[in-house]
């Protein structure tokens, strides 16, 4: 895991700062239709992504947090191009893959890969670990140095899994185990970026720090770059460098893992942080200081007019219901979308 340093941290983001960006994401939307009646004809539409921006340095982690329905998945699938945007744009490498088709993605499929979020769902149960693990290599018609099998073989070996279990079925492995095998195939094409959606969500607890060192490890050994999602805020703070807060299709805070976690400026940041829980038995009984937040999460279809926070925001005014308030650097590194900031320097 990465060693919670303030001179690795400060380390850590001057080279971000300074290195050139891998992914380039500037007023991403993804607005799923609703149809109704005979003619099917669009009634609403699902504001999934409703207009982010952010980019990712090559060799840093970028983790994205938030509640279920926030839009990280929809994100991820968008800068994997497994989903259409309907707005906005998305750079890989300085080149606009935004609406490139399947053959234009083709060779890009090599460079982006990702790690899906459930390890029983996204493999093939008729299909031996072999042929899973191999198939990137037949769609792209590449033939690794020493065979097939051999590289499959290795790739397993990474990823802490028997080599010889080449041809067994998924059914034959536990749920972390089926995991890695999702992580072998998508090392398989050496990628520049992974996408890794809620990959622990599904494991034991046990099983998910095994699952967060490994691909920790495999970064340093194969410098590669991560977009993680994940609703666990622990699990985050071990592994990201910078991170994007998402509330309701928009990202409301961006910045890198020490500021975050010690001076957040969003108040939903500050109501999320402050349900993780703390394991000192010391500490039980006292005032935990927990921000209960009221009210449901607003409907993706009729978002609230202003801030999409307000409804359920402890210090908002006027102004948070009818301006929507922009993404803005409050100090280096550190961006916030609200009108009210929390922790702001003086």
């Amino acid at each position: 895991m990465k060693k919670d340093t303030a001179a690795q941290d400060s380390a850590t983001a001057t080279a971000v700062a300074e290195a050139e960006p891998l992914l380039k994401v500037t007023g991403l939307v993804k607005h799923f239709p609703i149809n109704k009646g005979l003619l099917r004809r669009q009634t609403a539409a699902v504001k999934a992504v409703d207009g982010i921006d952010f980019d990712v340095r090559r060799g840093e982690t970028l983790g994205v947090v938030g509640e279920s329905g926030c839009g990280k998945s929809t994100m991820g699938r968008l800068i994997t191009r497994l989903l259409e945007p309907s707005a906005g744009r998305i750079e890989f490498e300085g080149k606009d893959i935004t609406h490139l088709g399947v053959a234009g993605m083709r060779p890009l499929r090599r460079d982006v890969q990702m790690i899906f979020q459930d390890p029983y769902g996204s493999l093939n149960p008729r299909h031996t670990v072999g042929a899973i693990v191999s198939a990137p290599f037949k769609l792209q018609g590449v033939t690794p140095e020493g065979g097939v099998k051999k590289e499959v073989q290795r790739l397993l070996s990474l990823v802490g899994l028997n080599p010889e279990h080449y041809n067994r079925y998924p059914h034959e492995f536990s749920g972390g185990q089926r995991q890695r095998i999702g992580i072998a195939r998508a090392l398989a094409l050496k990628p520049k970026l992974v996408v890794a959606d809620e990959p622990v969500s599904a494991l034991d607890v046990s099983i998910q720090a095994q699952v967060v060192n490994l691909l920790d490890d495999l970064q340093q050994e194969l410098g590669l770059t991560y977009v993680i999602i994940a609703h666990d805020l622990s699990v985050i703070r071990h592994v990201s460098d910078r991170i994007a807060v998402m509330y309701l299709g928009k990202i409301v805070e961006l910045a890198d893992r020490k500021s975050l976690y010690e001076s957040p400026m969003h108040p939903y940041t500050n109501a999320l942080l402050s349900a993780v829980p703390v394991p000192d038995p010391r500490r039980r009984g006292a005032k935990s200081g927990r921000i209960l937040l009221k009210g449901d999460v607003p409907s993706p279809i009729s978002p609230p007019a202003g801030c999409r926070f307000h409804t359920r925001c402890w210090k908002a005014t006027e102004v948070c219901a009818k301006q929507d308030p922009p993404l803005l650097t409050i100090k280096p590194g550190h961006q916030t979308a609200c009108h009210h900031p929390e922790n702001t320097p003086s």
